[in-house]
């Protein structure tokens, strides 16, 4: 009789166990397909849960929310529009520098940033002579305008960074034209990196100068405003600074050719 009752209460207490197995989390589908074993009982898959990896965790620990401060709102404090010119300006000089000084080709125009001291003051060459090609291998420049700063000019072409040896004959300096060696160009990116490095100096003083001026409000301020507004001032820096790395690796290739 008790076997009979215990066969009566199978069904019953295998839902019951069913119920207890199943995830409130665990989500179920139905299946359209037929079963190939019908009177079989199928339990729900266990949840199964995603753990971030190492590399992920240190990509989103490296990730920072960007800041983007209206001008207008923080100009009290100080003016960001200011600083971004400031740092556009070192990057500006930074490209000039490249152009003038790290020119494989030599033309009249590659020699009129040297600057030439005299008793007078320092001038720029082009100023005090005139610059032109005689041959493609050879440069003059005519001091008959000021003829007592030649030796100031040659002075200035023997020291620049360009590798020249001038020759005075009279008032006009001859200037060769240097080979372009594998030395040569490698020394004209050690140049280069030279300047980028110069670049990024500027530019600390840029950003050091803003961040001092910001902190000299901090008293009017809350401390999250003045956060923000250091934060929106490092990320203009990078960006200058990830622009000045652009330069150089354009400029090394365009050098080592």
């Amino acid at each position: 009789m008790a076997m009979n009752h215990l066969s009566l209460l199978r069904p019953l207490l295998c839902q019951s166990l069913l119920r207890q197995l199943r995830s409130p989390l665990v989500a179920t589908s139905r299946v359209s397909e037929p079963r190939l074993y019908p009177n079989s009982i199928f339990y729900p898959a266990a949840c199964t849960r995603l753990y971030a990896t190492k590399k992920s965790k240190a990509k989103a620990k490296g990730q920072s929310a960007k800041v983007n401060i209206n001008s207008a709102l923080v100009e009290d404090i100080i003016s960001l529009d200011e600083v971004k010119g400031d740092m556009t300006a070192v990057l500006n000089v930074l490209r000039d520098d490249f152009t003038r000084n790290l020119s494989i080709r030599s033309s009249p125009g590659a020699l009129d940033h040297i600057v030439v001291t005299t008793p007078d003051g320092k001038f720029p060459l082009n100023q005090l002579g005139q610059v032109s090609m005689k041959s493609p291998l050879l440069m003059m420049v005519n001091m008959s305008s000021f003829p007592e700063a030649t030796a100031a000019a040659t002075r200035a072409l023997r020291e620049s960074s360009m590798n020249l040896n001038p020759e005075v004959d009279g008032t006009i300096i001859k200037v060769p034209v240097p080979k372009v060696t594998r030395e040569h160009r490698e020394n004209l990116t050690k140049l280069a990196k030279q300047l980028s490095n110069k670049a990024k100096d500027s530019l600390r003083k840029v950003r050091s100068n803003a961040i001092t001026q910001v902190k000299k409000t901090k008293e009017a301020h809350s401390e999250d405003t003045i956060r923000l507004v250091e934060k929106q001032i490092q990320q203009m820096t990078d960006s200058v600074v990830v622009d000045i790395d652009k330069q150089l690796a354009a400029k090394t290739k365009e050098l080592l050719g």
